[in-house]
């Protein structure tokens, strides 16, 4: 099989660097690597309600070969490689939590949102399972774009999992340069992240006036 492509154009997304040490798939070389730094930013669907519960985003888990800033490709079914001389400005768990969050935060639905780390109280959790973040060329002659992920979303104080969700985005690559399979990816995380964002505020706030309207239990305070 012949190798895949370096890269031979920038996106503006692209920053060119030389780095010293070891290539992506291990040579010795100095070599120039184009570090790309996807730019997520969603719109906020009108049918979106706007909630008054706070949410904390739980860093996405995942397999260890994509959790890395190495780009996946996969270029035969069994055979998972990274493509030469190019790599993610951070792993990918790291630019799905990054998207969340912004995504949030710009949808302007809610108010309070923040990663699990700041210590903030809150109602909701989200909790993220990247499970497919790669190329795949499927024995085509250019590759599709496949980003897999699972999503939880908590109830905080009594740890009831509310709803149990996949999300998937595939996107068809223009050729086989990696500057165009890194537009593809920053497509589909941005369409992924809007799926998200859009789900959690939906399905939390059905929850969260059911919630309201159930009765108490005896010996507690209805809160009236």
């Amino acid at each position: 099989m012949s190798r895949l492509p370096l890269i031979r154009s920038l996106l503006p997304i692209a920053l060119a660097t030389l780095l010293g040490g070891c290539s992506l798939l291990g040579s010795n070389e100095r070599s120039a690597v184009t570090i790309y730094s996807p730019i997520v930013r969603i719109q906020a669907d009108p049918g979106w309600p706007k909630v008054d519960w706070q949410l904390i985003l739980v860093k996405p888990s995942a397999a260890r070969v994509i959790d890395s800033p190495r780009i996946n490709v996969r270029p035969t079914p069994s055979e998972l490689q990274v493509y030469k001389g190019v790599s993610w400005a951070q792993p990918a768990t790291d630019m799905l939590d990054d998207a969340l969050l912004r995504g949030f935060e710009d949808s302007a639905r809610i108010g309070g949102v923040a990663r699990a780390t700041t210590g903030i109280r809150a109602d909701y959790k989200l909790a993220m399972d990247l499970r497919r973040f790669e190329a795949d060329y499927r024995g085509q002659p250019t590759p599709t774009v496949v980003i897999e992920a699972n999503a939880k979303l908590i109830h905080v104080i009594d740890q009831r999992v509310v709803a149990d969700r996949s999300f998937r985005q595939e996107r068809p690559v223009a050729g086989t340069d990696t500057a165009q399979a890194a537009a593809a990816f920053e497509q589909g995380l941005q369409a992924l992240t809007t799926e998200v964002v859009g789900w959690t505020l939906v399905t939390g706030e059905q929850d969260h006036a059911r919630s309201a309207i159930t009765p108490a239990r005896p010996g507690e305070s209805s809160g009236k």
